[in-house]
């Protein structure tokens, strides 16, 4: 290293010029996001690659999370988020946990995750290995349904609708969830703290329109096109916080 040079601090990475230092905070997002009730046979293969395991809450049935976000202020910068997503097991979960029904606590799956911009992209790429891709994502968080509109080379995913619900306490504290990846045949575990304000949920809620992209085939394939939501939720001021992406053997 030469004399002058500054070290970089620990949890610090390089990205676009840039340096990226860990824990990342999220200090204002806005989230739209709908629970749907998924077969989880076609569910478990859909994410085999990753080695987890979905979890049924009901007796053959995994659930899927489709979300939108905006960000407004980050160490990521401003950008837009769609997330596929599947309520997991953690592999090291206790053993003795019933096949059908939630063990002790659940980890969310990033299945999908396209992003419009580069900089957003590289680093959860490069970071935490999440299935960052760019994507033309049209949303509007403002009016009394939220949409969202997610193209890719000129095709489109998918567009999504939530009607809000009624107002809920967002709780005390700032809940923790475990948030998996795999990229390139390697699977991390993201702890991931949330602290929300101004949550909305209600039963149902949700429109979901598939076009031709292949992420819409395989949502087709799970039956999201003519399933109803079990629910949707909607947050107007979420503050996150991501720690260190740790490597699990699955």
């Amino acid at each position: 290293m030469p004399p002058d040079a500054v070290p970089a601090p620990p949890g610090a990475h390089p990205i676009q010029g840039d340096r990226v230092v860990l824990p990342v905070e999220i200090r204002d997002a806005a989230v739209a996001s709908a629970m749907f009730p998924v077969p989880a046979a076609a569910a478990q293969a859909v994410i085999a690659y990753s080695g987890l395991e979905v979890v049924r809450p009901l007796p053959g049935r995994a659930v899927c999370s489709l979300a939108f976000v905006r960000y407004a202020d980050g160490d990521l910068g401003p950008y837009h988020e769609f997330a596929v997503a599947f309520l997991v097991r953690p592999p090291d979960g206790p053993p003795d946990s019933p096949p059908d029904g939630p063990p002790r606590k659940v980890g969310a799956f990033i299945h999908w995750l396209p992003v419009n911009q580069a900089f957003t992209l590289e680093a959860g790429r490069t970071i935490w290995g999440f299935p960052k891709e760019m994507a033309d994502i049209r949303m509007d968080l403002a009016s009394r349904t939220k949409r969202c509109l997610v193209r890719v080379d000129g095709r489109t995913a998918l567009e999504l609708h939530v009607r809000p619900g009624v107002p809920v306490p967002s709780g005390r504290g700032a809940p923790s969830v475990d948030a998996y990846s795999c990229m390139d045949g390697v699977t991390r575990r993201t702890p991931w703290t949330l602290s929300p304000g101004g949550v909305r949920m209600r039963p149902g809620g949700a429109l979901l329109k598939l076009g031709d992209h292949p992420v819409a085939h395989e949502l087709r394939g799970l039956g999201l096109d003519r399933t109803r939501a079990l629910s949707v939720s909607t947050v107007d001021r979420l503050r996150m916080t991501f720690q260190e992406a740790a490597e699990v053997r699955t």
